[in-house]
């Protein structure tokens, strides 16, 4: 149905990099996720009802707030997609990372709220009945919320959208919380087991387990998390693509929501080279970088020395000295500047963060082994930490 309904009202629907197809998706799955909700609300709340049943009516209930999600989901999608403004120079784009925070909130609640209630049914459980409606509207419940998280993993994995893939898990434990509401009938019904109360709570237990997930979705963009080893990979081979640069290091992401994306990155070249030849070379990259994935670059020239006997070999010992601290060390911006009496050994050491040594330590350790390569050499060494 929604391949139908994509394909119907979604203009170039094949083209998920364009903003305005992105923010069309969002925008139909959304509503057809508040379709879907409301009708199985409405089909479980009249079952629960007829029944008794506080896991029935509690499974109705979460229905319901699932609609509502995809009501604050569909108004992220629509909010986040307003052009900068002065007041927002990057847009509004993390706007859907709060949507989706918001709705997390509103499942949390929802789980505590019917897991008092399934509390409450275990501690003086009261007689369910059974009916063949409630349990085929609980078998049809199930499939609808198994294609809905199909639909919404597909969809969330073209966009590129957290939230839908945080709608397409919530989904899918919607599937086993129904399941477990069913058993829970079948088993009073059969076996006169009053399971009822236990099964709400397992409802209330999966109720909660999609909001934390949800909200862990949306706080790590929010926070700031590192880019994707893919999209870290593609920028290096864009950017390594001319000859005339030797090397990349620096590289931060910075995410301003779905599309929003702006990069700052050191990029190395020839200290003997011309400086308007680089520069243009150095543009050429930022425009290629914005042409193919869509975000703006400012690169930042780095000059070093690579025709130097003394300097490639130095650089290479201490390569090594920094290696035997933790495999994991690299070192760049690497240059060496004579005195009259001592000659400085510069560059930074990026340290990865599993390394259980603290920066001074590494430091300290640098600057010996750098001084017992020779004793006229003097370290000036940065420790930091990679951003990727």
């Amino acid at each position: 149905m929604i391949q139908f309904l994509s394909r119907r009202f979604i203009k170039d629907c094949d083209n998920a990099d364009d903003p305005a197809v992105r923010r069309a998706y969002g925008v139909l799955c959304g509503c057809v996720g508040i379709a879907l909700n409301v009708l199985l609300f409405g089909g479980k709340l009249l079952a629960g009802l007829a029944t008794g049943s506080i896991a029935i009516t509690a499974d109705a209930a979460n229905n319901l707030s699932d609609a509502g999600s995809s009501v604050v989901t569909l108004l992220g999608f629509k909010l986040s997609a307003q052009a900068p403004d002065r007041g927002h120079p990057f847009g509004h784009g993390r706007l859907e990372y709060v949507s989706g925070l918001v709705v997390s909130m509103v499942i949390v609640l929802m789980g505590v709220e019917l897991g008092k209630s399934s509390i409450e049914q275990i501690l003086r459980p009261q007689p369910v009945d059974f009916s063949p409606l409630a349990a085929g509207m609980l078998a049809v419940s199930i499939a609808v919320k198994l294609y809905m998280a199909l639909y919404n993993r597909s969809i969330g994995r073209r966009i590129h959208s957290a939230a839908m893939a945080a709608t397409a898990a919530d989904s899918l434990s919607d599937c086993l919380a129904t399941a477990a509401v069913l058993l829970g009938s079948l088993a009073g019904r059969f076996w006169g087991v009053p399971a009822d109360g236990w099964c709400g709570g397992v409802v209330a237990l999966f109720i909660l387990w999609s909001g934390v997930n949800a909200a862990r979705e949306t706080i790590d963009p929010l926070l700031g998390q590192p880019p994707a080893p893919e999209f870290v990979e593609r920028v290096r081979e864009l950017v390594l693509a001319p000859r005339e640069i030797t090397g990349v290091h620096d590289l931060i992401v910075h995410d301003y929501g779905p599309g929003r994306r702006m990069l700052t990155l050191h990029a190395e070249v020839p200290a003997s080279g011309d400086i308007l030849e680089l520069h243009d070379v150095v543009d050429q990259v930022e425009r290629r970088l914005s042409c193919e994935l869509g975000c703006l670059a400012t690169i930042h020239m780095d000059p070093v020395v690579n025709d130097d006997g003394l300097t490639a070999e130095t650089r290479d010992r201490v390569a090594a000295i920094v290696r035997l601290i933790d495999p994991g060390i690299s070192i760049h911006d690497f240059r060496m500047v004579p005195g009259p009496t001592h000659t400085k050994v510069i560059f930074d050491a990026e340290v990865p963060y599993q390394c259980a040594l603290p920066d001074q330590e590494i430091r300290r350790r640098i600057e010996d082994g750098v001084r017992a390569l020779d004793g006229n050499y003097s370290a000036v060494v940065e420790v930091e930490k990679s951003y990727v």
